[in-house]
């Protein structure tokens, strides 16, 4: 049964616990957004005042040849400003991320019901959650997305408990990035001056996550966002955007230019991949590298897909600034454990870089 528009228990019902995610309720023909997922003028994208990201990408394949420092600079002064950057010839094959977004399509373009047992509290498995939204029951307004979430323990694991429509090309694409993730960090380490062995970079990013996100075409996408304003918890996020756009990243520190405060827009550049510091990655480095806060668009014409690997230490590891870098800084940092971090970011709902506040001294 459709669920009326004008009441937001039962579009509540219908979009999150019945499976039917945004997508659903798009498939019905609204001709207008429904209440609840207005946003406050405040949190909507004006996407005529937005500049555009003009960066080339930096092309990872010079890491392993004479231009090597220059392209770690490259790496760390995007991780040190803005805290995004694009990458090429990364490592991941083309096919493979043409597969992926097709795979993603794939999956939400599946009846409701085939996505409602993943449901949070039914989902056969811890490591598999579909949901809409971010936390829907803490949210002032609901955010225009769908998404499938994919912890990774192991390949067998992942392979029997991660949805079929997906699994095996999810599994290619998070194997392929975390070797382009390990020389990132190697690189980024070494400007901090730090050499981490390699049992420390594993419980840095011993958690991994790989997540799908749909956003349906919209009726009135100035209304709305597929994401609102946060930045992500953990150390690097890897990040597959379709053709369509509609990620806009904040300037927290633009030495070149003075516009701090303002927002770009990522534009999709074919071939590459979006990498963007976490949370986690801005407190090992004692404010060094900006996490960044970033949000997504959505809009009217066609339906979008992006496909984020979040990679995050171990919940027990304790996180805090290199001992090496408090030595010479100081810090308005503290230690504290991963699971205690995470427990406080997914019980709020987004609100720009306010869980940082967490770690703060």
């Amino acid at each position: 049964m459709a669920p009326s528009l004008n009441d937001g228990a039962s579009l509540f019902n219908f979009v999150v616990k019945n499976g039917n995610g945004v997508k659903g309720m798009v498939d019905l023909g609204l001709s207008k957004v429904p209440e609840p997922y207005i946003q406050p003028p405040q949190e909507r994208i004006d996407k005529q005042t937005a500049r555009t990201y003009t960066q080339p990408p930096i092309d990872l394949s010079k890491l392993d040849g004479p231009e090597h420092e220059r392209v770690v600079e490259e790496i760390a002064r995007a991780a040190e400003t803005l805290g995004f950057f694009q990458v090429v010839n990364h490592g991941v094959p083309i096919e493979l991320l043409e597969s992926l977004k097709e795979a993603a399509h794939t999956f939400f373009g599946q009846l409701p019901e085939k996505k409602a047992v993943y449901c949070k509290g039914v989902s056969p498995s811890p490591l598999v959650n579909y949901g809409t939204s971010f936390v829907p029951e803490k949210e002032k307004a609901l955010e225009w997305k769908d998404y499938i979430s994919m912890i990774y323990t192991n390949d067998a694991e992942a392979l029997e408990q991660w949805p079929q429509e997906c699994k095996k090309v999810a599994l290619d694409y998070l194997r392929t990035s975390i070797k382009m993730v390990r020389k990132l960090l190697e690189a980024l380490f070494k400007n901090l001056g730090v050499t981490l062995d390699d049992s420390k970079i594993d419980a840095t990013i011993g958690t991994k996550m790989v997540n799908m996100n749909y956003y349906p075409t919209c009726p009135n996408p100035e209304l709305t966002v597929g994401v609102g304003r946060h930045s992500d918890l953990g150390i690097l996020t890897v990040l597959l955007q379709d053709g369509i756009g509609g990620l806009y990243v904040k300037v927290e520190e633009d030495i070149d230019s003075g516009n701090k405060g303002q927002w770009v827009e990522i534009p999709p550049v074919p071939g590459a991949l979006v990498i963007n510091v976490g949370d986690s990655l801005q407190i090992i480095s004692n404010g060094r590298y900006k996490s960044a806060e970033h949000r997504v668009r959505t809009t009217s014409t066609n339906s979008r897909v992006s496909i984020p690997i979040f990679t995050m230490p171990r919940p027990t590891e304790k996180i805090g600034p290199l001992p090496q870098l408090v030595e010479r800084e100081g810090t308005g940092f503290k230690e504290l454990v991963f699971q205690d971090y995470m427990n406080n970011f997914f019980s709020n709902a987004h609100d720009g870089k306010k869980s940082l506040e967490f770690a703060l001294a």
